[in-house]
C-alpha cells in the first residue's frame, strides 16, 4: 500500500538514532547500535593514531587513496565513487543534486531519506511493508514508480526490518525507475553482513543503469562510527559532480581517510571472521528470541528485528536500560508503533547477558 503526503503537513517523527550512550548514563552493554562485533581492525587505530601528526594539515579533498582502495574492495572504477562525511551526508547531496518534487521511500525505513526528501520540500509517498508478509517488499512496489516520481530510495537489506530484497526484485527496480526517469538510492550500508551479498548487491549493474547510486559505510562493517566515513557508487559522473557542488569541501578529515584506507587493504582475513562470527551469533540469538515467545522477522544481516506482544503491559526497552542494555525502541519508525525493537548482534558473552535478563522477565 502506498500512501501519499506532503511531508511538511504531517506530524513528523523525531529524529532518534541508535547509540546514544551519552545520555543512557547506565548503559552496560550497547545493542542499539548495529557495527562489526569484533571492533574496528586494529590497523585503523594504528593508522588513525599516526594520522593524528598530520592533523596540522588541510585533507586530500579529492580523497585520492581513499578512493583508490574503495576501488579495489569494491571492484568499480575509482572514477565511479565518492566520498563523505558518513553514509548520511552522501544521502543529503544526493537529494540536493536531483532536488525532487515527489520522491517514493519504504516504511519503516531509515528515517535520513524522509530527513533529507523534507530539506527540500519534497512531497513523499511512502510503500507501507505489510507484517503479514514479514515487512518484505514485494513486486507491488513496481507500480508505486510513476512518471511523477523523481526519486526512490531503497535500504538492502532494509533498516531496521533486516529483510534483503532479492538482486532480481532490485533489478526490476532500477529498470523501472530507468524507464519512468526516477533517479534511484540504493542503500547498502548493511549488504556484506549478509550470507550472500551477491544475491543483493548492484555493483555489478552500475553501467547498466547511470541513473542509480549505491551508498555504503565503513561505520558498519568495520566498525568505525566515530571517524564518519561513507561512500557512494555511480556511473554517472556529471551527477556525482553535482553531489560534489553540494558538500563542503575537505569534508572527509584526515584521520578518518587513513582510517578508511587501512580498513580495506588487506581484510579478508577480518571480514571471513566477521561472517562466521555474525552467522553463528545472530541464528542464537534469533533462536533464543524465538523461544521465549518474541516474533523475530526478517534479521538476515547483523540485527535481529521483533516484536514483544506484551507491549502494552510493559516497556521493554525501559526495562533494558535499568538492567544495563540499550535497545533500539522502533516505535519511531514511521509504520511500527511500541512493541518493536531492534538489537544488534553482539559477541556470545554479550548476547548471552542479554538473553539471561529477557529469561527473568
Amino acid at each position: 500500500m502506498v500512501q501519499d503526503m506532503a511531508v511538511k503537513e504531517e506530524r513528523l517523527i523525531a529524529e532518534i538514532h541508535g547509540g546514544d550512550i551519552y545520555r543512557s548514563k547506565s548503559v552496560v552493554t550497547d545493542f542499539s547500535v548495529n557495527v562489526n562485533p569484533l571492533g574496528a581492525p586494529p590497523e585503523v587505530t594504528v593508522a588513525v593514531r599516526a594520522a593524528a601528526g598530520e592533523i596540522c594539515r588541510y585533507p586530500d579533498m579529492h580523497c585520492g587513496r581513499l578512493t583508490e582502495a574503495v576501488g579495489e574492495f569494491e571492484r568499480v572504477p575509482a572514477e565511479y565513487i565518492i566520498c563523505g562525511n558518513g553514509a548520511a551526508e552522501l544521502i543529503f547531496a544526493a537529494v540536493l543534486a536531483v532536488k525532487p518534487k515527489k520522491a517514493l521511500v519504504l516504511s519503516p525505513t531509515f528515517s535520513e531519506y524522509e530527513r533529507a526528501l523534507r530539506a527540500v520540500g519534497a512531497k513523499v509517498n511512502y510503500y507501507e511493508l505489510n507484517e503479514t508478509e514479514n515487512f518484505r517488499v514485494t513486486e507491488d512496489f513496481l507500480d508505486a514508480v510513476t512518471p511523477k516520481t523523481d526519486m526512490v530510495f531503497l535500504c538492502n537489506p532494509n533498516n531496521p526490518t533486516g529483510q534483503s530484497i532479492p538482486k532480481g526484485l532490485v533489478e526490476w527496480v532500477a529498470e523501472t525507475c530507468s524507464r519512468q526517469g526516477s533517479f534511484l538510492v540504493i542503500d547498502e550500508c548493511f549488504v556484506d553482513f549478509l550470507e550472500d551479498p551477491e544475491k543483493a548487491q548492484m555493483k555489478d549493474r552500475l553501467d547498466d543503469f547511470p541513473g542509480m547510486l549505491i551508498v555504503k559505510a565503513l561505520t558498519k562493517l568495520f566498525a568505525m562510527p566515530g571517524l564518519r566515513l561513507g561512500y557512494g557508487m555511480c556511473s554517472d559522473r556529471k551527477f556525482l559532480g553535482r553531489m560534489r557542488d553540494t558538500l563542503q569541501s575537505w569534508n572527509v578529515s584526515v584521520p578518518a581517510q587513513a582510517g578508511g584506507v587501512a580498513a580495506l587493504e588487506n581484510c579478508g582475513a577480518y571480514l571471513a571472521e566477521t561472517k562466521r562470527v555474525i552467522r553463528r551469533e545472530r541464528e542464537y540469538l534469533a533462536g533464543q528470541l524465538k523461544e521465549l515467545g518474541y516474533k523475530v522477522y526478517g534479521s538476515e544481516a547483523n540485527y535481529i528485528f521483533f516484536r514483544d506482544f506484551r507491549a502494552k503491559e510493559r516497556d521493554l526497552f525501559a526495562m533494558a536500560l535499568s538492567a544495563g542494555f540499550l535497545l533500539r525502541d522502533c516505535s519511531s519508525y514511521r509504520g511500527l508503533c511500541r512493541g518493536y525493537y531492534r538489537i544488534a548482534v553482539r559477541m556470545r558473552e554479550e548476547n548471552e547477558r542479554m538473553v539471561a535478563w529477557l529469561r527473568q522477565l
